[in-house]
């Protein structure tokens, strides 16, 4: 990595899209030919970029920001087309579906169907595996042994202790079979995610992954190495981690995830954060690094508390975390998620590791000053411009929004944004999500992303996380007519237009 120039150098463009937003038969959005369909369509509108949220096994809340590992892949995700394909599972499994809807994610119904699949998979590959199959899973299993050996005895533990959280454990067994099944699962899902990562390639499409700062008390990461995060004796978080009140919430933001013991970390050499950090690039091309201000100083809640109001800010790990990820990994291709209470020292950080971090045009014009970082007429060309991001509402949502909702925004505020944007925008507003997307690609950032939501012109229904909520999060998907030839020459047309492809 050292000697290759970061791609975010060069004027390109892309899609923010979270596989389980795209369409299938099987309740949720799969690696199989939908996404293959959605990397052609990424090439076929000029964009280079897709953009991923998190794509560890999803805990809490259904949410790909409290996953159960921080280096295991989704099991949700597997398509299984693809196992069908490979002679692991009967056709017959696939037959008299659910009736799975097909614009939102039914978790509660989703998982129990692809789990009893992927089980019956898993013994389907014990009785027909090929030689070269079963190579293949034993050379998976060697190279992924040292975070794939504790994250299957862990679920195996999980299930055997009725799915409660690690600290209330009883039963200390785990079935052989299940920690084998969960082997499997993994080579599986590895399996199909290079292979879809291998035909973005072909299209020239670059994968952006993502890292939240924190990791899931209920995980693998806490359970394997609790003496890496701010426990007590009984392996309950101390304080958790948040952010104070902001633009979502006048509460803040109460995330609970468990602190980390930076001092222990350093005294390793961060060995786990290496290790992560390694693990995601051997999926993704470019990282986005979640709440890169937490880096600088955290916000710590003492445990218990009912809001983030009561929280404090610690100094966080700074030059000496990344120094160590550098020294072990090269330059790193990350962009850090810059957001939120921001000091002039967290910009001094970013800036002094030459990171490119976030600008986002819904909060181009919660102000008129004319020095707001947010403003396109100020930015630099190392940064990443989004319309909004997976905690946004949709442009739509946001220019339709009447303050009512779950923001801190007034109705008076959401006026005068809106009456500010259409007089930058010279606009009516009848399309408005155009011309977001339009300023995004005409700017002076060399990275443009734009969630398909965007794109599609969605309103707030379409909204894929609403911060400090929980109904309908992570669970939006988008129908196979949506795109369309004549969507990709539009987009094709105005990213060349900008000089973002050819």
């Amino acid at each position: 990595m050292a000697d290759t120039p970061s791609p975010l150098s060069q004027r390109a463009s892309g899609i923010l899209l979270h596989p389980t937003c795209l369409p299938s038969r099987h309740g949720i959005g799969d690696l199989g030919e939908s996404a293959r369909r959605f990397a052609d369509f990424l090439a076929d509108s000029g964009q280079r970029y897709w953009q991923v949220l998190p794509l560890g096994p999803p805990g809490y809340g259904s949410s790909p920001y409290q996953c159960l590992s921080a280096m295991a892949g989704n099991p949700l995700l597997i398509s299984l087309e693809a196992l069908v394909q490979e002679g692991w599972l009967p056709e017959a499994s696939l037959e008299n579906l659910p009736p799975f809807g097909g614009d939102f994610v039914d978790f509660p119904a989703v998982t129990p169907f692809k789990q009893w699949r992927l089980r019956e998979a898993a013994l389907g590959f014990s009785k027909r595996a090929s030689p070269d199959q079963r190579h293949d899973l034993q050379e998976f299993c060697e190279e992924q042994q040292s975070w794939l050996e504790p994250f299957a005895r862990f679920m195996a533990l999980k299930e055997a202790n009725s799915d409660a959280a690690w600290t209330a454990w009883r039963r200390p067994d785990a079935d052989p079979a299940a920690i084998e099944a969960h082997r499997f699962i993994q080579f599986a899902f590895f399996r199909q995610w290079q292979a879809l990562r291998r035909h973005c390639k072909g299209q020239g499409i670059l994968i952006i992954g993502d890292i939240p700062i924190f990791v899931a008390h209920d995980s693998a990461d806490v359970w394997e190495h609790p003496e890496y995060f701010d426990l007590d004796k009984d392996g309950k978080p101390q304080a958790v981690g948040g952010v104070p009140p902001d633009y979502f919430s006048q509460t803040g933001q109460l995330w609970g995830n468990p602190l980390y013991r930076w001092e222990v970390m350093a005294q390793t050499g961060y060995a786990w954060w290496i290790k992560r950090i390694r693990a995601t690039l051997s999926l993704v091309d470019i990282v986005r690094l979640d709440h890169f201000r937490g880096f600088e100083k955290y916000y710590a809640v003492p445990a218990g508390a009912s809001t983030a109001i009561e929280g404090r800010w610690v100094e966080g790990p700074g030059e000496k975390l990344f120094g160590a990820l550098q020294d072990a990994l090269g330059d790193l291709p990350l962009i850090v998620e810059d957001l939120g209470t921001i000091t002039p020292q967290v910009h001094a950080l970013r800036d002094r590791l030459g990171f490119p971090g976030m600008r986002i045009l819904q909060f181009a014009f919660s102000n008129t000053s004319p020095g707001d970082s947010f403003k396109p007429y100020n930015y630099v060309k190392n940064c990443v411009v989004y319309t909004g991001t997976h905690d946004n509402d949709t442009v739509v949502g946001w220019f339709t929004s009447s303050g009512a909702g779950d923001s801190t925004r007034s109705p008076e505020q959401v006026n005068a944004e809106r009456e500010f944007a259409l007089r930058y925008l010279n606009s009516d507003g009848r399309q408005i999500h155009w011309e977001f997307i339009r300023l995004a690609l005409s700017s002076a950032a060399n990275t443009a992303i734009i969630p398909l939501q965007d794109i599609l012109g969605l309103g707030s229904e379409a909204r894929m996380n609403r911060p400090g909520g929980t109904a309908k999060n992570w669970t939006w998907r988008f129908n196979r007519e949506d795109l369309t030839p004549e969507l990709a020459g539009k987009l094709r047309r105005l990213t060349a237009t900008y000089g973002r492809c050819e």
